[in-house]
């Protein structure tokens, strides 16, 4: 049985309007927001760039380059973040008068992670004077002393927590670096990267630079939609500063004033813009783009988001689409590998070996890992690290195999300082690690996984009580049978956005089972009805553990579930999208 526990409205509502709805009154209380204010998502509500530590030696570099006509090369990510925060570099800069502004992304399976030294050799053929990273570079020592060494400027524009040390750049520019005063730490690599523009341009338009020079001054909320969508597929807590650029970046998806990737993008997940919310950008967009990061080359999801071609765009589109569907397929054959490893697992009681589960399989694909790591977490609440062979920083010269990681935790453990503290206690056990308080990665030499596996236990089992392993759910309350309706899932869905931290509102309560039937491969289609009301309602219980369900034996459940409005071929239905359920 999970723990379903209330949120309470811990705040004081009453600086809320008071016309304002009391369901939805007590839903926003319970997630700290007290006034009006604090819902005021306008682009004017967002805090100035200025006290962002770096920005100013970063834009003093930027200008000196602007004016010598300097060769600019952006380094970014990976993933989705990584994708449109170089986007957005890239169509910044050129915007505002850059002439020599390209963009490489080191693809992970031949140069891993960040600006590493072979990144920076690899640059060096494109002959530049600057390297702006994005969404990377806090822990790129090496990489930064590279391009160093060939007289080659580097400014870190990133997110990730920083380390002990810093790489010694011309200029850092991170909310989450030391004695940093800007006032949202959770901005997400494009986040960063929308906060540095903004610097820019206003130096810029100080110095009467867009004048001189006869250039339109760039609308920088042109690009809100790369901003929203970087933001939400990163998964950093929607706070207010990030809820604003997300909304906007939502505003204008819906008016179809976004980029013609986005919108090709949107018409291959068979998304309608006029009702996006935060969650098809995370669920239906992100994943494609991440998809080309994982199994080919970002680079294809970065054209796909600069392109203004719409042709183009759709091609690269359904080019990202098929990606994503070979993804899906290699995740699920890897789901039915980790199966087999998790039988050695008992999991009926927490011990030192089963208060963290670290799987690794021969023929595992790095970069799918996380994705498996996720999924085993979510089913087993354990901090979970999923290892595959990664040849790309393999030690060639003792000829060490090396072993990537990709983490998952649960919120009472901090993963980034769970990989510090073993670092810490076994300096030569890892290779390298970084990341987040949930998601982390780390790489150490394939002789070195047994060990590190009995220090990563041995810590964990330290850190964690026995009820942080519990499944638990977090809910605003019941609904009376009268506010099961599409007018109250309408309701919710246009007070978002929500997200990580800003949570969708979600309830619980005792339904009778009418009907149940399995759709697709492991999803529940069910027709319910609430015990004191007499509307059959239809519901939906995505990715199901088939080992539960379905259940004919029993006819009452306790359901904590959202409230949804289905498109389909132009009709709107409204539908409980089911959370979790139990047997009464």
């Amino acid at each position: 049985m999970a723990r379903i526990i209330t949120r309470k409205p811990n705040w004081d509502s009453s600086g809320l309007p008071p016309e304002m709805d009391t369901l939805l009154r007590r839903i926003y209380a319970a997630r700290g927001i007290d006034n009006s204010e604090m819902l005021d998502l306008g682009l004017s509500k967002l805090p100035s760039p200025d006290s962002l530590k770096g920005i100013h030696k970063a834009i003093s570099r930027l200008i000196e380059a602007l004016l010598s006509n300097e060769r600019i090369i952006i380094i970014g990510d990976f993933d989705a973040d990584g994708a449109t925060g170089t986007a957005l570099m890239l169509l910044g800069l050129r915007a505002m008068g850059f002439r020599f502004v390209d963009y490489l992304v080191p693809n992970r399976f031949e140069f891993g992670y960040g600006l590493t030294p072979e990144i920076v050799s690899l640059a060096l053929k494109q002959k530049p004077d600057l390297l702006v990273t994005v969404d990377n570079g806090i822990s790129s020592i090496e990489g930064v002393c590279s391009a160093n060494e060939r007289s080659i400027d580097v400014i870190v524009t990133d997110h990730h927590l920083p380390g002990a040390q810093l790489p010694d750049a011309c200029a850092i520019v991170n909310p989450n670096q030391a004695d940093c005063q800007f006032p949202s730490k959770n901005l997400a690599g494009v986040g960063v990267c929308f906060f540095l523009l903004i610097a820019l341009r206003t130096e810029l338009r100080e110095r009467n630079w867009f004048l001189r020079e006869s250039l339109a001054e760039p609308h920088l909320a042109t690009w809100l939609d790369l901003v929203a969508l970087g933001t939400v597929a990163d998964l950093v807590p929607l706070d207010h500063v990030n809820r604003i650029l997300v909304q906007q970046g939502l505003i204008r998806l819906r008016a179809k004033k976004c980029r013609e990737g986005i919108s090709a993008l949107l018409r291959v997940s068979g998304k309608q813009s006029n009702h996006l919310v935060a969650a098809d950008l995370g669920f239906a967009i992100g994943p494609r783009i991440n998809a080309a990061g994982r199994l080919d080359d970002i680079s294809l999801g970065i054209q796909c988001l600069i392109t203004d071609d719409r042709q183009d765009a759709l091609d690269l589109a359904n080019e990202l689409d098929q990606l994503n569907q070979n993804r899906k397929k290699i995740e699920r054959d890897m789901q039915e590998e980790a199966n087999v490893l998790l039988k050695k697992f008992d999991f009926s009681e927490i011990s030192d070996s089963s208060c963290a589960i670290c799987l690794f399989h021969a023929d595992w694909h790095p970069g799918v890992v996380g994705l498996l790591a996720s999924r085993i977490k979510d089913k087993y609440q354990r901090p979970v690290i999923a290892f595959a062979r990664d040849d790309v920083n393999r030690d060639l010269s003792q000829k060490k195999p090396q072993l990537k990681g990709s983490c998952r935790s649960v919120p009472a453990l901090h993963i980034r300082d769970a990989l510090e503290a073993v670092s810490n206690r076994r300096p030569k056990l890892l290779s390298r690690f970084g990341g987040h308080s949930m998601a982390a990665g780390l790489s150490l030499d394939e002789c070195n996984l047994e060990s590190f596996v009995q220090e990563f236990q041995a810590h964990v089992s330290q850190k964690l009580l026995t009820k942080d392993y519990e499944v638990a759910f977090m809910i605003d309350g019941h609904l009376r049978p009268d506010q099961l309706v599409q007018s109250t899932a309408k309701l919710l869905r246009d007070s978002g956005p929500w997200g990580q931290h800003f949570p969708e509102p979600s309830f619980s309560d005792e339904f009778i089972v009418e009907q149940q039937k399995v759709v697709g491969k492991n999803h529940l289609k069910l027709v319910l009805r609430h015990p004191d009301g007499h509307r059959y309602l239809d519901a939906i219980y995505f990715n199901m553990d088939m080992e539960k369900w379905p259940n004919y034996d029993s006819k009452r459940f306790n359901c904590v579930y959202r409230l949804a409005i289905n498109e389909y071929g132009g009709l709107q239905k409204f539908q409980l999208v089911i959370e979790y359920m139990e047997s009464i």
